[in-house]
């Protein structure tokens, strides 16, 4: 099923980046709302949690619900990945290993929240990257630096040069060699 030449890599492997960009565009459009919500509407940052934060506050505040997404994010670029060829394969593995660093920022966050001891004292978890940005638009630049590859690999996929087609192993392409 997983692998270079399993399921998730050839035939299912539209299927499986179909789901991925849902998932993808499932959590843009959580960021989005949480953006309205502070720079269009003006609520203080705490309340503004996104579509599920009016309804499960305690879940939009949990490390785990940011960490699981990071990981399903890592683990979705990773298994995926064997499915791309040439450029494609190129943006792909780099939005990968943008999202590797995006992950560790995630898992810092979630062993200070788990073990109450904060990154230089600080009175909340705290990122490397968050010393010097705000939260809010840390994540959102960095969703943005791993989509924006991403998306450019899934568009090559789709459209690839004769060679990069005569390697693929998916009917992924929307043309044909």
């Amino acid at each position: 099923m997983l692998g270079r030449d399993g399921w998730l890599n050839t035939r299912g492997h539209r299927l499986a980046l179909y789901v991925f960009a849902f998932v993808v565009v499932a959590h843009w459009a959580e960021h989005i709302v949480q953006a309205v919500q502070i720079w269009g509407l003006g609520w203080p940052r705490p309340k503004a949690g996104g579509v599920l934060g009016l309804w499960f506050p305690w879940l939009v505040t949990s490390e785990w619900l940011h960490y699981g997404y990071a990981i399903v994010m890592l683990i979705g670029l990773v298994l995926l990945r064997h499915g791309f060829t040439g450029r494609a394969r190129t943006w792909w593995n780099t939005a990968m290993w943008i999202q590797v660093w995006h992950h560790f920022e995630h898992l810092l966050l979630l062993v200070q929240a788990t073990t109450h001891s904060n990154l230089l004292g600080k009175p909340v978890p705290t990122s490397i990257v968050q010393l010097l940005f705000p939260r809010v638009e840390l994540h959102l630049f960095y969703n943005t630096v791993v989509t924006i590859p991403m998306v450019v690999a899934m568009i090559l996929h789709m459209r690839p040069r004769p060679a990069e087609r005569a390697l693929m192993r998916c009917s992924c392409a929307l043309t044909r060699a």
